[in-house]
């Protein structure tokens, strides 16, 4: 491992908005550099930062400072999102933004809805249950729910979920390390109606706190959970795992838009190289390992624009699966008006509520693996994209149906798709972004489950909200999440990465993100992502020790 470099010190502002110092390593062959500070990244990071190793974890965005950088205003937090270009297609072109990327230290945990669900069982073992199916891509996980299970605990811990004392679907589970939060008017909506259909309900885990926790206060209920949080009580990377990494010694460089994995003529890479934002100028970071964790889009656009003789199709592409299997989840939503004021906005946390009863193969419905359902709550400007476009509202219309905002609540799904080849990540033939890369191609398509699933999910929305008490119901099409591309396998000719996020014939290069998923599962996908890369950090750590991998 390298010795810390004493000389240079740099700044980075800590949760409260105040500057902390880190190591400056830019001189430096460092033990790891970690591509994306968010989900998998940040949590690797500082993992590996408290072992012991040398880090310095990149970002394309800014280092967000909560107190001076978050405000409650949709269009002014528009920053927070992956906003640079990205060419969409396909027989059902995925939208790209708001929903689904984040740029910053923190990544999409600075913006995502906190819902921290695990994924089942069965979720590890799609293939072996449910068998082949035409036009789908389906294989097993190469590690099984119990392996993971234990980084769901760690996870959860570190993050403080608060959830119910009981949730009722999955393995039984320890309780939650804090309470459920109070239920908000939206939330009561969707367990009004659940009950009168004699379906199931209970309170969503949530990663914000709903008691005091160290030196970040509960929930105080703002209603701008989407738009980073200003007190810090959201357990977002950026101010969780961020911070360990840094108390432990890692660097986290902000606003550096990495281009390239560079290798040997052994096929190891030795680092990478990268962008400074505001002067475009390109410099290096060796390291003795690198870890891409950029998310489902991202990943496979730089381990393609890794291209080189050695690796003519991409760094770690000896598959030919880097940027297959795209996914991404269905997030149908249903919305009907009120009789009384609703402020589907207004918190407790939005998804203050849901419901698993639909997350199953349902063989009377025609499709397998399933949906869960949560409460939604758009703020203005989002709803009113929403309604505009469901109902074809403009002008004076779109103004009356604003005016009923408030009585206004709704329900959205997160709906598995099943993996295909087809539905993919490429380089796009001419279009360059600023700093003249290849801007990525994304080409999606719905298999025929998934259509059922959006199918039976919306018309059951309905009935939830009409059981409810709702009235002038309208959907609005909407994905969520960004999965699959480098996906994890036993066989290194059909995945990426092995069960430890060890690059397949690259020995000495991880991926951890959710690009890894070889399925999507039903649930939001942030816990798993996480507890993954917590895994991944401990296996890091035994595989140095028993020096099979060098650092």
């Amino acid at each position: 491992m390298s010795e810390a470099n004493k000389d240079r010190t740099l700044s980075a502002p800590g949760i409260h908005g105040e500057y902390v110092p880190m190591r400056d390593l830019a001189r430096e062959e460092v033990d790891f550099c970690i591509v994306g500070a968010g989900a998998g990244g940040g949590v690797l990071g500082a993992k590996l930062a408290e072992a012991g190793f040398s880090v310095v974890i990149f970002d394309a965005g800014p280092h967000w400072s909560p107190v001076k950088d978050f405000v409650s205003d949709e269009m002014a937090s528009r920053k927070l999102f992956w906003t640079d270009e990205r060419i969409t297609g396909g027989d059902d072109p995925v939208e790209l933004g708001s929903n689904n990327s984040g740029q910053g230290v923190g990544g999409s945990t600075v913006h995502y809805s906190m819902i921290a669900m695990r994924a089942h069982p069965e979720d590890f073992r799609r293939l072996s249950l449910e068998g082949e199916v035409a036009g789908a891509d389906m294989r097993d996980w190469p590690l099984t729910f119990d392996e993971l299970e234990p980084y769901y605990e760690e996870v959860e811990e570190a993050l403080q979920i608060a959830g119910p004392t009981h949730y009722p679907w999955g393995k039984q589970r320890r309780r939650y390390p804090q309470r459920e939060h109070e239920l908000n008017a939206s939330a009561n909506m969707l367990v009004r109606g659940c009950t009168r259909l004699g379906i199931p309900v209970a309170p969503a885990p949530i990663a914000t706190l709903s008691a005091p926790h160290k030196d970040r206060p509960p929930c105080v209920y703002r209603g701008f959970c989407n738009y980073g949080c200003t007190t810090n009580a959201k357990s977002s990377i950026l101010v969780t795992y961020i911070p360990r990494a840094i108390a432990a010694g890692a660097e986290v460089r902000p606003n550096a838009m990495v281009a390239q994995i560079e290798h040997n003529d052994r096929g190891r890479v030795t680092g990478i190289l990268y962008f400074r934002k505001r002067s475009r100028e390109l410099f290096r970071q060796r390291a003795k390992t690198v870890v891409v964790a950029g998310y489902a889009v991202e990943t496979p656009r730089l381990l393609l624009n890794s291209a080189s003789s050695l690796f003519p199709d991409g760094l770690a592409n000896s598959s030919g699966m880097v940027g297959r299997c795209f996914m991404v989840h269905s997030g149908h939503q249903v919305f009907a008006k009120f009789p009384r004021r609703i402020n589907q906005y207004k918190a407790p946390p939005p998804g203050g509520a849901l419901t698993e009863h639909f997350n199953r193969t349902m063989p009377e419905a025609g499709f397998i693996c399933g949906y869960t359902i949560e409460v939604v709550g758009p703020h203005p400007v989002d709803f009113a994209s929403r309604i505009a476009t469901a109902r074809g509202l403009w002008g004076a219309d779109l103004r009356r149906a604003m005016l009923n905002y408030n009585y206004y609540s709704g329900v959205g799904i997160v709906g598995e798709i099943l993996p295909q080849k087809k539905n993919i990540v490429k380089l796009h033939e001419s279009e360059r972004d600023q700093y003249g890369l290849p801007v990525p191609h994304i080409v999606f398509g719905y298999h025929e489950n998934d259509r059922r699933i959006i199918e039976h999910s919306v018309a059951k929305m309905k009935e939830i909200l009409e059981a409810a008490g709702g009235e002038d119901l309208w959907s609005a099409d909407r994905t969520a999440h960004l999965l699959g591309t480098c996906r994890m396998g036993s066989d290194s000719s059909d995945s990426v990465v092995n069960a430890d996020c060890r690059a397949h014939g690259v020995p000495n290069l991880f991926i951890c993100d959710g690009s890894v998923f070889p399925t999507s599962t039903a649930v939001n996908p942030s816990l798993t992502i996480q507890a993954v890369a917590a895994r991944t950090a401990d296996r890091i750590v035994d595989l140095v020790s028993r020096t099979e991998l060098r650092v």
